[in-house]
């Protein structure tokens, strides 16, 4: 049975959130096609330790590919071994994450393959028994649906876009050989040095504390950086685009079409008018929080919560509050 394969990306030897999604997403492929999911993790000595829960998003079965050469991520390794496993198995679509990762390998794999490929999809589907993916273009003005000719569908999909949802399968799990050689690597990561203050990422955080124009200065930043300490670690920083453009952040930080789509349990914006190109990265948030002294900003009319005042005074008493809800 051909399947539909699915990349199930691992950060230091954990499987991360957007490998559920992909494996979810797959999983509706293969129901629609009447086929299997198979998950796909290259890693280090011990990957296969939480290849297990792949089954509960869906997984039919589960390879897991461990060994020293893939411990830290390699283009060229990861795409020989993901290519020569998809022309194995014949596999009808092959699902990466559009994650730094995913959008790095999947066009490799896809050249590899021949194949077209479609990047950033925010929805997938099955029709006439071609599969069909939405895509967002020129920062989200137009949205098109691409339907893949060839096999195998190579989509790279958005992150935080299709939630990750249990539909417990066997996920057996399978060994898979990647048995390569040093003419499959064009270059080996020998080590990886953390910046000494790394944060949580933006994309993956369960509460995001966003700021845009509003905050009028930089400097201002750090009332959204109290605020999201007070959380005690739960909590990241984003930045509107204007503000990213204006150099008051960095782009790592960015939240919207252009920039990463969250779906936290709880988003803060701060000072954000609320344009709708912001709106397409976090309108998926379980609760949003508006806070802005323009009644009239867009951004009220997604809000779950909104207070119009000056940002300066609220805040300080929301991180005190915070504070005494963490202790």
């Amino acid at each position: 049975m051909p399947g539909i394969f699915a990349f199930a990306e691992t950060r230091d030897g954990e499987i991360r959130k957007v490998a559920h999604e992909v494996v979810t997403a797959a999983r509706s492929l293969a129901d629609a096609l009447g086929t299997e999911v198979h998950a796909v993790l290259l890693g280090g000595p011990g990957t296969a330790a939480a290849s297990a829960e792949l089954g509960r998003h869906g997984a039919d079965k589960v390879f897991v590919g461990e060994s020293d050469a893939f411990a830290n991520y390699s283009a060229e390794g990861f795409t020989t071994v993901i290519a020569g496993f998809i022309q194995e198995h014949g596999c009808d679509a092959a699902l990466f994450p559009a994650s730094s990762l995913g959008r790095d390998l999947a066009p490799r794999v896809a050249a590899r393959l021949g194949v077209g490929y479609a990047n950033d999809c925010v929805a997938v589907e099955v029709q006439g028994g071609q599969v069909v993916a939405t895509r967002p273009e020129y920062s989200g003005k137009l949205v098109t649906q691409v339907a893949a000719t060839g096999k195998p569908a190579v989509l790279s999909l958005r992150a935080n876009v299709f939630l990750a949802t249990e539909n417990a399968k066997a996920g057996e799990v399978q060994t898979l050989d990647v048995s390569v050689n040093q003419a499959d690597f064009g270059a080996i990561v020998r080590e990886i040095k953390a910046g000494a203050a790394e944060k949580m990422d933006v994309g993956e955080a369960p509460i995001v504390v966003s700021g845009g124009r509003g905050l009028g200065s930089p400097e201002n930043f750090k009332l959204l950086e109290d605020l999201a300490e007070a959380f005690g670690g739960k909590a990241a920083v984003g930045a509107s685009r204007a503000v990213v453009d204006a150099g008051w952040r960095p782009h790592a930080e960015q939240v919207g079409q252009t920039g990463k789509t969250v779906s936290p349990t709880l988003y803060i914006a701060v000072g954000i008018s609320g344009a709708v190109q912001h709106l397409a990265g976090m309108r998926t948030a379980r609760y949003i929080v508006a806070i802005n002294k323009d009644p009239e900003a867009p951004i009220f009319k997604v809000a779950d919560y909104g207070i119009v005042g000056d940002l300066h005074q609220i805040l300080p008493r929301m991180t005190e509050e915070v504070r005494k809800m963490m202790a």
